[in-house]
């Protein structure tokens, strides 16, 4: 179950019974803390973890009163973690102190000897407003990457999909990571979405990244964050994936494309819950379910070298293998008129249905790309189609990769090569070498099918 972080409040004094007074007062509050007796023990603890606020007195040195070193360390504090709030708290207050503390950044300012309520009502309010800031901001850079939609509707009308869904739901509530395997198209996305929803990190995010979409360079920026200055164009801070998902669920697409020399990176925080950003010393833990898929064989990236065994151990923990589309044939009817009608909701199009002949076409195809080629062919079905009833005709329509197997009822085997070689010269625009491979043949084998058919003008130039 996703953990609620406990907030830690830094005191920084040089007087050890202010200090235990201090702790003590917050510990009867159900408050954390941590003392220091010197600015440059609150500085190092910055850099090395994350506090919900600090508490500072603005004098260290025995017999000054100036409040200077306490100012020094403010600005200081404030470069090192701009969005810590800082109470400042002296025995020496006064108006011109208060007001310098204040420009320098000072989030409040407390006179020594200090009020219990008055303490404590400062810092819950500071603590408050800093989580609020940083929910937002964690908000508004979910807003801008890919998250967890709605979720669609899982249809497993199949024997192997009733399988999967079962463990599904078996696995779903442990906080396990888990692999998706299976082929492009088969909808790995879709299990990791089911996942989440019916974890018990559900009311936390669901946050997407795919990993063959991230270049090696900005691999750390993009999965942990940055501080402002850690490279040139770092303008300002940057909230990694790990970090967005903090309390749910980060599902790691096409895992099999991490490059080799951030694995061990990856593999730290898999192990151990904890990061840097990229530029910052300062360590920061996460509670994050990790869901991962790819399409590979990471048994074989494994032996090729490619990938590190003990990494492939932390990201399978529990495994779950989705089978083709081909080998689910009673859920491809379902899955085609639930898409079809989604499409045709979203088009303005309600009403449209397959015809009889659509059906057969569909249920014969052996779909080559899966669910995601299903469901493209009922959009184009349902921005194309010119009646209600959508027939085959229609679904063959465009440069479709799902070309409808009714095409080829009543063909002999010489008429459906010949068709199929013509239909791959017209896709490449005569280009041989390109519709060879595309037919998984040599071109030299084209060439004499290309004969054999009397094609021979039908194709161009294969350079």
């Amino acid at each position: 179950m996703a953990r609620e972080p406990t907030p830690t409040i830094l005191l920084a004094d040089d007087q050890a019974d202010v200090r235990e007074a201090l702790r003590l007062l917050l510990k009867a509050e159900g408050i954390a803390s941590m003392g220091v007796a010197d600015p440059a023990a609150a500085l190092e603890a910055v850099r090395r973890r994350e506090f919900a606020c600090a508490l500072i007195d603005c004098n260290y040195s025995r017999d000054t009163t100036s409040g200077e070193e306490g100012l020094a360390l403010l600005e200081q504090l404030r470069q090192a973690a701009p969005d810590l709030p800082v109470v400042a708290m002296t025995a020496w207050g006064n108006v011109p102190l208060t007001v310098e503390a204040m420009r320098r950044g000072a989030a409040d300012f407390v006179e020594k000897p200090w009020d219990n309520a008055r303490l404590l009502s400062v810092l819950r309010a500071q603590v408050a407003l800093a989580d609020g800031a940083r929910k937002q901001r964690r908000l508004e850079a979910e807003n801008a990457l890919l998250r967890g939609e709605a979720g669609e509707d899982f249809i497993a009308e199949s024997p192997a999909m009733r399988r999967v869904l079962a463990l599904v739901e078996r696995i779903a509530p442990s906080d396990a990571n888990v692999l998706v395997l299976g082929e492009n198209g088969t909808g790995k996305g879709v299990v990791a979405q089911l996942l989440h929803r019916r974890s018990t990190r559900a009311a936390h995010s669901l946050v997407k990244v795919n990993m063959g979409g991230i270049a090696e360079s900005v691999f750390e920026s993009e999965m942990f964050g940055h501080v402002r200055g850690a490279y040139t164009d770092a303008k300002s801070e940057r909230i990694g994936r790990f970090e967005l998902a903090d309390g749910g669920t980060l599902f790691l697409d096409e895992v099999g494309n991490v490059p080799a020399s951030q694995q061990p990176k990856l593999l730290r925080v898999l192990e151990d819950g904890e990061f840097e950003r990229l530029g910052s010393s300062r360590t920061q833990k996460i509670d994050v379910r990790l869901v991962s898929a790819t399409n590979a064989d990471l048994q074989a990236e494994v032996a090729a070298g490619r990938f590190r065994k003990d990494l492939l151990y932390r990201l399978n923990t529990l495994e779950v293998r989705l089978p083709p589309l081909r080998e689910r044939a009673e859920d491809i009817l379902p899955l085609a008129r639930a898409f079809l009608a989604r499409n045709a909701h979203r088009y303005g199009r309600d009403g449209l249905r397959l015809a009889p002949s659509a059906e057969r076409a569909l249920a014969g195809w052996r779909w080559p790309g899966n669910v995601r080629e299903l469901q493209h062919l009922m959009e184009r079905a349902a921005l194309l189609a010119e009646h209600d009833e959508v027939g085959a005709a229609a679904l063959a329509f465009g440069e479709s990769t799902a070309q409808p197997a009714a095409d080829l009822d009543g063909m002999t085997l010489e008429q459906a090569e010949a068709h199929l070689v013509q239909r791959a010269l017209e896709r490449f625009d005569g280009n041989l070498q390109r519709a060879a491979d595309a037919l998984g043949i040599t071109r030299q084998s084209l060439y004499r099918r290309l004969e054999k058919h009397d094609l021979r003008d039908a194709g161009g130039d294969a350079d």
